[in-house]
């Protein structure tokens, strides 16, 4: 018989405002809760299409305080065009924040950290500056997938020949492994991981040499149906009895464009690259009016997560308009990525 998860359905979170900062789109949360209270960092767009970082406090779901200017702002060359898709993880009692920086033409990983979720101190970029052209050059033998050669020929055409390799999605475990810290990230078309002493360790060095052995590196690559052209990492890893779990996010190709589903993967809490188990089928799709139709359509883009109780909470981009919720028993969905063979 097939296992069927059940979801339950929390609605609408947040929704764009008349502020100038957030008055076209409000997407792509970062949650973490402290003493009760959900802290939601999130993407805020505003008609001239740049981002910045907004903040707001949940409790049960309900806002009770959302901050009437960013809390992290576009200011930096680097990161000029936008400051987007928040993650936030702690670890040894800083709170990392990383996001994308987006100058207009690359897309990069950028962090910063802080103490008390209120003051953040922005450190730059970690991903390596090197042309797609050349990162390809390098990857190209090393065990990874065809495709991950056909995308440097797609930002090339998109972005010119110059453009730096694209990195998005990225977040931190919440512990060390071996003294080292662990990052998810995303090379496209899947996920992979990187290990590293200090941030300062993350020069354009380090990054060649990682490149060279990136097959080495990866977590899941696209396998599904539902995961046609890429995945990317989603909500930063959750450590749980049964594993590692990472909720994500996988982008089919259809005829009438793309369609973007969560997916589940469950990896092991020694060795994170092993992977236990992974959904057959999407965790949830686009099928409410508010994730079908928006500034993009048929988005459902999972950054956040948090555990209450027997729950575990999902916060997700919906047509990369407004936030929303879902939640799922957590027992049930490790059963499921445990007896993936069996999920409908």
């Amino acid at each position: 018989m097939k296992l069927v998860l059940k979801l339950r359905d929390e609605g609408i979170i947040l929704k764009p405002t008349h502020l100038a900062f957030e008055n076209k789109a409000v997407l792509n949360p970062a949650c973490i809760e402290v003493n009760g209270i959900t802290h939601m960092f999130y993407r805020a767009v505003n008609h001239q299409n740049i981002s910045s970082i907004g903040h707001c406090q949940l409790k049960n779901n309900q806002v009770i305080n959302r901050l009437t200017q960013p809390i992290l702002a576009p200011e930096l060359d680097y990161e000029i065009k936008g400051a987007e898709d928040p993650r936030i993880t702690l670890l040894d009692d800083t709170y990392y924040l990383f996001y994308t920086a987006y100058d207009g033409n690359n897309a990069l990983i950028a962090y910063a950290t802080s103490q008390n979720l209120i003051n953040f101190n922005k450190h730059g970029l970690i991903s390596p500056r090197i042309s797609y052209d050349k990162a390809e050059d390098i990857f190209r033998h090393s065990q990874v997938r065809e495709r991950y050669t056909l995308f440097e020929t797609l930002y090339k055409s998109k972005r010119g020949q110059n453009v730096l390799l694209y990195e998005k999605d990225a977040s931190l475990f919440p512990q060390k492994f071996k003294g080292k810290f662990a990052l998810v990230h995303r090379i496209l078309p899947g996920i992979q991981l990187i290990y590293f002493k200090d941030f300062a360790d993350l020069t354009d060095h380090y990054w060649r040499r990682y490149l060279t052995n990136l097959g080495r590196h990866v977590i899941i690559d696209p396998l599904y149906w539902y995961e046609s052209r890429n995945v990317g990492g989603g909500c930063p890893p959750i450590k749980t009895k049964a594993g590692w779990l990472i909720i994500y996010h996988a982008v089919e190709d259809t005829p009438l464009g793309k369609i973007y589903h969560a997916g589940a993967v469950l990896l092991d809490l020694e060795n994170p690259l092993k992977v236990i188990g992974r959904l057959k089928e999407p965790l949830f799709s686009p099928k409410a009016l508010w994730e079908k139709h928006g500034v993009v359509d048929n988005v459902v883009f999972p950054t956040g997560a948090i555990i209450k109780g027997d729950k575990l909470f999902i916060y997700y981009g919906a047509a990369d308009t407004c936030i929303a919720a879902k939640s799922v028993g957590l027992d049930s969905l490790l059963y499921a990525l445990k007896n993936h063979d069996r999920v409908k």
